[in-house]
């Protein structure tokens, strides 16, 4: 694949797609330690055909963007988060943790490294990274290694409502995202290839996406497509779920202390798909869009609309402003949130 040059990209049409960028960090754990890591220009990983990782799914990553900021910095937005999180995520499926302040180092080597390719502050743009940790042993036998792969690679992703924010509908799904029980708190591969199916038949029947029901009793809800969900209550209250099988979302957890900022209350309690009258709003919340407004949830053939299928609620746009605005450093926030990317 041909390396991307930034003189080459417009910056105000990017989509959300992979860029095969100059640098990514890589790093390998072999004989019971991590190597020193280092950048590099190789895209491609050489792995053996055996790789527990192909096998048996013993993979995680996550999704992280830094934004360039008025000044012409850049920010990271709470990396050690991600870095934790995916430490979580290699203990449950028995992977070598890669160390945290080792991850933030890396993901701001990796930007300053592409610095040229994070999009200008006026577009509205990202550069997206991607940690990955895979499990590359060759092994048959169902257990895991002892060889393991840690790479960050980015690409710059454009402004994920270019026309500003837009209400979307999703519909609920007979599909399970996660088992009770199992690795939906992980940010692992196999709980986004269980969601392609009925993501798919959601897109075909005219909606943005799945919302997924609790696995024990299907009445409460869980997450919307890859992202976790809130309401705001005509009382005012932010309210999202809480479940074992919840990826727990850092665009979550820095809402819900936006909310308490904004006096909305927050708690996270179980939401029932049958009591959707009680919120006036309604968002999924991830990486990608930050905020994604819901206009309607359709269930069982019976569609409820929240505030407005074609305007943004007024709450949900303040959460968004702020969010948005700490992370392009437009406004100060809560300490640690903002991490700056040295560029010499």
């Amino acid at each position: 694949m041909t390396k991307a040059k930034a003189e080459d990209l417009d910056f105000d049409t990017l989509g959300f797609a992979y860029h095969d960028l100059p640098y990514r960090y890589h790093a390998e754990y072999h004989n019971g330690q991590w190597g020193p890591g280092e950048l590099s220009t190789e895209s491609n990983l050489s792995m053996s055909e055996a790789a527990v990782a192909l096998h048996y799914g013993l993979q995680a990553f996550e999704g992280m963007k830094a934004y360039r900021r008025q000044d012409g910095g850049i920010n990271l937005f709470r990396p050690i988060e991600n870095a934790k999180r995916l430490q979580r995520s290699a203990d449950r499926l028995l992977m070598e943790p890669f160390p945290v302040d080792r991850f933030v180092e890396a993901a701001k080597e990796v930007v300053k490294a592409n610095q040229d390719f994070v999009p200008p502050y006026e577009s509205g743009g990202a550069l997206y990274l991607r940690p990955l940790l895979i499990d590359t042993t060759p092994n048959i036998g169902l257990h895991g290694g002892q060889d393991f792969t840690f790479v960050i690679f980015a690409t710059p992703v454009g402004a994920y409502y270019p026309g500003g924010l837009t209400p979307t509908s999703f519909v609920t799904s007979d599909f399970d995202r996660a088992a009770h029980g199992g690795t939906g708190q992980a940010k692992v591969g196999g709980n986004y290839a269980a969601s392609m199916l009925p993501g798919k038949k959601a897109h075909d029947a005219g909606y943005s996406d799945v919302v997924y029901l609790d696995p024990i009793h299907h009445e409460y809800i869980e997450e919307l497509g890859s992202a976790n969900f809130f309401g705001i209550t005509k009382e005012g209250q932010f309210q999202t779920p809480k479940s074992p099988s919840i990826l727990p979302s850092i665009t979550k957890f820095s809402l819900l202390e936006i909310a308490r900022e904004q006096g909305l209350n927050p708690i996270e309690t179980s939401i029932s798909i049958n009591d959707l009258d009680q919120f006036a709003e309604a968002g999924a919340m991830g990486t990608a869009a930050v905020i994604s407004p819901v206009g309607s949830i359709t269930h069982h053939g019976q569609k409820h609309v929240f505030y407005s299928e074609t305007e943004v609620a007024p709450v949900t746009q303040k959460l968004y402003d702020r969010l948005t605005a700490i992370q392009y450093g437009d406004e100060e926030g809560p300490a640690g949130w903002a991490v700056d990317v040295p560029l010499d």
